[in-house]
């Protein structure tokens, strides 16, 4: 059940990690020489450049939903495969920093007594949101950016057409798997190994 009362605190966090998750994706296109997401003004921390309202409300009030996808042309990349695979995991990998830097901070301000309870509920949110977003997206079913990482692995032939079939039934599939429970059986458990690797890693700090 949706608790209203953390609305407060989800929503912020929720646009942090949306935000963040595309900015990466576009500044490492951009980096590896694609301007087209700087020309559709995704290079921005501003969220409204990433936002799907649709895909933003049921993260809130489901457990998922997606962004704005960022718009890429492979064909200005040197590597086209290595750097295709590159700006599909930026997204993924800024999730996962931005949540051990929100575990970090809320234990260094534990640690001096500086931390509130406002403010333990939106490093909290920003952590579970960064976490769970990040191995979402890397579930290799289109629109997510898993699958275009396992497209690039792929012999052309065959990546043509997986990409044919899911690009038609992808996301009816991954629809069904939500609400089928199996995308919470696959991401939580690496979402709650991460976190326990967080939490060790900073326990070794903040005794």
């Amino acid at each position: 059940m949706l608790d209203l009362g953390s609305l407060i605190y989800r929503i912020p966090a929720l646009l942090f990690a949306i935000t963040i998750h595309e900015y990466a994706h576009a500044q490492c296109a951009d980096s590896l020489g694609d301007p087209t997401p700087r020309f559709m003004g995704r290079l921005s921390f501003n969220p409204l450049s990433h936002l799907d309202p649709i895909g933003a409300l049921l993260l809130v009030i489901a457990g998922f939903g997606w962004a704005k996808p960022v718009v890429i042309n492979p064909s200005n990349f040197r590597n086209r495969r290595e750097d295709m695979i590159r700006v599909a995991l930026a997204g993924p990998g800024s999730n996962l920093l931005l949540c051990f830097m929100a575990a970090f901070l809320s234990a260094v301000m534990n640690k001096f007594g500086l931390l509130s309870d406002g403010v333990h509920a939106i490093l909290f949110w920003i952590q579970r949101y960064n976490v769970w977003f990040a191995f979402f997206n890397l579930i290799p079913i289109p629109p997510l950016d898993g699958s275009k990482f396992l497209l690039e692995l792929l012999p052309a032939w065959t990546a043509y057409k997986l990409e044919y079939f899911m690009g038609r039934y992808g996301f009816f599939i991954l629809i069904a798997l939500v609400f089928a429970g199996v995308v919470s059986a696959i991401v939580n458990p690496f979402a709650k190994g991460y976190m326990v690797l967080v939490n060790s890693i900073l326990g070794i700090f903040f005794k």
